[in-house]
């Protein structure tokens, strides 16, 4: 059954490619979704995909690329929609 998760991580993640990064590797965990910068200097990502898949994503997030600086993973489960298609970077909200 697939799993949803959505995150708002904060810290030095803006400006350090985190969401390419984010994307690569939802990517290539076979996971849909995306991931965006949010005005108050966070960014949020929203998956859906296989469990194991969703709680690898999770330990990368904690940590992110070599250049930023995470303070904060807020995690949330929610009901897999299966509407999400690939996994993009959206635009900022």
């Amino acid at each position: 059954m697939p799993k949803r998760i959505e995150l708002v991580v904060r810290g030095r993640v803006q400006g350090v490619s985190f969401r390419y990064h984010a994307r690569d590797r939802a990517s290539a965990l076979g996971l849909c979704g995306f991931v965006r910068n949010s005005r108050d200097g966070s960014v949020e990502l929203v998956a859906e995909g296989d469990p194991r898949a969703i709680d690898e994503l999770l330990c990368w997030a904690s940590t992110g690329p070599p250049h930023a600086r995470v303070d904060e993973v807020e995690a949330r489960e929610a009901p897999s929609t299966g509407e999400l298609n690939g996994f993009i970077i959206a635009p900022t909200i």
